[in-house]
């Protein structure tokens, strides 16, 4: 999402430099007009955002704090907006140290996949101090056109994303196990998908998932490891608040079994090969 997210802003002639552990990638953001970086130091000091976009908190660390990271050559009065799905005390503890340095920080996960990245049409749950929102709104706006104004505090766009990306866990798992279940019964399974997608039972994402399930293309947009991880946030930051669900910790566990089957690399589309071959 973050190739496509530069790819978005380039078209729209903003500046824009990369830096990714890919080549490949920096290579084709390279041929649309982007400066390539080898580290995220390299980053030019009068750039009027810094865009974290990756996996994970300690993947986070390192483009912030490593030993090229973008701590050594932010000033007072820079921005880092932080996309990736991480917990709530991990946004806070990035938001405080870069508030040390007279950085601030607007804290904005990101959803709905590269294609909606890459034309401006994904959604962007946005908490900040409003002073930091108003000077960064235009960046925002030309990211997403679905940008949800959260809160001033740094860490409830990452609860927001959480809830959201465990709803989404549940609504794939669900969907898997029920075409799973049609197939059982000898259903045909693109016909009950059609039945579903018009009824009661609709969900994006598992209309989305089970179109490829059914096509047999695992081939890897949003592979299983991811929701792996965001469900598992999800429930620990349910456990925090004294808060256990019914469907959210089975949800997450599906996709930790995947994983430790074999699937962790495949789109999470494979939800569904690993039920019905149960």
């Amino acid at each position: 999402m973050g190739g496509a997210m530069a790819a978005n802003l380039l078209a729209r002639g903003w500046p824009v430099s990369v830096c990714d552990i890919d080549p490949v990638k920096v290579a084709d953001l390279q041929e649309k007009g982007a400066v390539a970086l080898t580290a995220p130091a390299q980053a030019a000091p009068d750039s009027i955002v810094f865009i974290v976009c990756v996996v994970d908190a300690a993947q986070t660390e390192e483009v912030l704090f490593g030993q090229q990271g973008l701590a050594g050559m932010l000033q007072p009065g820079h921005t880092v907006v932080l996309c990736p799905t991480i917990s709530p005390q991990d946004v806070e503890g990035f938001a405080s140290r870069l508030a040390a340095l007279g950085v601030y920080t607007v804290d904005a996960p990101m959803s709905g996949g590269p294609a909606r990245a890459r034309d401006g049409s994904m959604s962007l749950m946005v908490a900040c101090a409003e002073p930091v929102y108003q000077a960064q709104a235009a960046l925002l706006q030309a990211l997403s056109s679905k940008l949800f104004r959260i809160s001033e505090r740094p860490g409830d766009g990452a609860r927001t994303k959480l809830v959201n990306n465990l709803l989404a866990g549940i609504n794939l798992v669900g969907a898997a196990e029920v075409l799973a279940l049609a197939g059982r019964l000898g259903l045909d399974l693109g016909r009950t998908l059609d039945v579903i997608e018009q009824s009661s039972g609709q969900s994006w994402i598992g209309s989305d998932r089970m179109r490829r399930a059914l096509a047999a293309d695992y081939e890897p947009r949003a592979h299983v490891t991811l929701l792996e991880k965001d469900t598992r946030l999800a429930v620990a930051a349910a456990g925090a608040a004294g808060f256990e669900g019914p469907l959210g910790a089975r949800a997450s566990q599906i996709f930790a079994d995947a994983r430790q089957a074999g699937l962790g690399g495949l789109d999470d589309a494979a939800i569904f090969k690993y039920l019905a071959e149960r």
